[in-house]
């Protein structure tokens, strides 16, 4: 470990000292600021640190920055596509995507220009890319919403809010069956579940049950092996017991968490099982390792086990284009029509890169959906109800060099403005080098945990979510590290005070107004802050990136 930590903290240090070529000259770069002590206590334990999760590993094929370039195709034209926008070019696009997909995946080409798509944009096959020639060059204009393209969507939950404000998008990339299965509950209006598993939780099969491992091993021991092998995605699944030990657990134990009254929140353990997809890198006898280290510890009251799931979207990407609504007023708070942009379902190593969303209620969606990639990514136009949302159990995904735009229009009464939004029990997830122009750090209870904001720049103006029924807004482990607040509001930007065994490092000095929140949990919160007021002003500058070096 000791030889693990001078790696990483010796790789940052040569990066942030390299010299700089100006002019035929070496000019010196400045002196690195002063390591955090929480990093340095990190470094040695970064896999099992009480306050900071590893999300080194977060994102598409373990956060590489490479994308597959699977062979063209297709090309959108010869499918008989216009690129004027004289009429619906929906149906070609998806023709030249079934294609790609039956053919074993590939890329299909949407050269520049405007196309109309009065349906929905579907990727619904594994390998299969869908690339523009560009953000700027290569536009979809979307003339109808989901509400009328599939039909109303209800709560599962009950009351008269509308499940577009949360789900679904206008490019939506799930796999087929889990689409058609979802699709037809909707028009049926036997409300889903939207998870990993199916339309209920009750659709999966167990491959094995597992021992007893801590949070942080690579590894575990299981007592059959003759349904794993290398390559395969499992989902490890933690049921919760009758004193709800495993919550505790997640809110990082101790007497707040104990104490906490966690029968009545019906929403939050309706989200229980917490169920965590990976791929397995190796079998060795009984001993099974994955591609990342254990989210939670693993023990026999939450009768641990791999099981399956839906066979998942894998290897599957848009690139290059922007997705324009047709511009309508934002409805109100909850009752969104289903102008949504991209959201990924059930998919795992998945991407979207240098792709803008305009004039959405809802920008980019993970819906169980877990070790994507979003990166270039930009939500602009009238503003948008979650300009990025991430719920339903969505692990170890990444959102990095991410612009929220100021919105064009003022916003109408009744409306919300959430921003970077986690809930559901996801956890392990990370934002990164943001822009924030509006909105907020939008945890929206369900207990997430273990999610990281890093490096952003926010004008904090949005506000959070949530019912009560969700329990907690934070878990344990959620780190807020170099953060510039423009307008100097504290509310979900600041969590020392709030969220359990978490850290809030080199933030902007902030005070409280508009939303204030208390802390869930009685006691001493086991919270970290560090560098405050001094956004910037210690190393790392970006908690991600560094530990990606380790």
């Amino acid at each position: 470990m000791d030889q693990l930590s001078r790696r990483g903290l010796l790789g940052g240090a040569t990066a942030v000292a390299a010299a700089v070529i100006v002019g035929g000259t070496q000019a010196a770069a400045a002196p690195r600021p002063e390591a955090a002590q929480l990093w340095r206590e990190f470094t040695r334990n970064p896999y099992n640190h009480p306050q900071i999760p590893y999300v080194g590993r977060a994102g598409y094929a373990r956060g590489s920055r490479s994308r597959p370039r699977p062979r063209v195709r297709a090309d959108v034209l010869a499918y008989g596509a216009k690129n004027d926008g004289s009429e619906d070019a929906a149906p070609a696009i998806n023709r030249a995507l079934a294609a790609a997909g039956e053919a074993g995946g590939g890329t299909v080409i949407v050269p520049p220009g405007t196309y109309r798509i009065d349906g929905i944009i579907r990727i619904g096959h594994s390998g299969v890319v869908l690339r523009g020639a560009g953000s700027g060059r290569t536009k979809l204009v979307a003339t109808k919403h989901l509400t009328e393209l599939i039909g109303k969507y209800g709560s599962r939950y009950g009351g008269t809010k509308s499940g577009w404000s949360w789900a679904g998008g206008l490019i939506w990339l799930a796999p087929q069956a889990r689409w058609d299965s979802l699709v037809a509950a909707i028009k049926a209006q036997a409300w889903p579940f939207e998870g990993w598993t199916g339309n209920r939780r009750d659709e999966w099969q167990t491959l094995t049950t597992v021992e007893p491992a801590a949070r942080g091993d690579w590894s575990v021991t299981v007592a059959d092996t003759s349904r794993l092998r290398r390559g395969r995605l499992v989902l490890l699944r933690l049921a919760d017991d009758a004193d709800h030990t495993l919550l505790e657990h997640m809110a990082g134990g101790g007497a707040g968490p104990e104490a906490y009254t966690w029968d009545d929140k019906t929403k939050l353990t309706s989200y229980v099982p917490y169920e965590w997809p990976v791929r397995i890198a190796s079998v060795k006898g009984r001993r099974v390792t994955f591609e990342r280290p254990l989210p939670l510890d693993i023990r026999p009251e939450w009768d641990p086990r791999l099981t399956t799931l839906a066979a998942p979207l894998t290897g599957s990407g848009v690139e290059g284009l922007t997705l324009e609504a047709v511009e309508t007023p934002q409805s109100e708070h909850l009752l969104d029509l289903g102008y949504n942009g991209l959201a990924f379902q059930c998919a795992y190593d998945c991407w979207a890169e240098d792709v803008v969303v305009r004039h959405v209620d809802n920008g980019f969606g993970f819906i169980a959906a877990s070790a994507c990639t979003l990166r270039g990514t930009r939500v602009a136009g009238r503003g948008s109800h979650h300009p990025y949302y991430c719920r339903e159990g969505s692990h170890d995904n990444l959102v990095e060099d991410f612009t929220i735009e100021q919105r064009t229009v003022p916003a109408p009464a009744g409306t919300q403005l959430h921003g970077v939004n986690v809930e559901g029990l996801s956890s392990y997830n990370v934002w990164s080098r943001g822009d924030m122009r509006m909105g907020t750090f939008d945890t929206h209870r369900g207990m997430p945990f273990a999610n990281v904001r890093t490096d952003v720049t926010v004008d904090n103006t949005g506000t959070h979510g949530g019912d009560a029924s969700a329990g907690p807004l934070y878990g344990a482990r959620f780190t807020h590290w170099n953060v510039t607040v423009t307008n100097g509001r504290a509310g979900c930007v600041r969590i020392d005070e709030i969220a359990p065994y978490s850290a809030t490092v080199a933030i902007s000095e902030v005070t409280e107004f508009g939303q204030i929140d208390k802390p869930d949990f009685t006691g001493d919160l086991h919270a970290r802050s560090e560098a405050y007021g001094k956004p910037g002003g210690v190393w790392p500058r970006n908690l991600y990136e560094a530990q990606r070096a380790i």
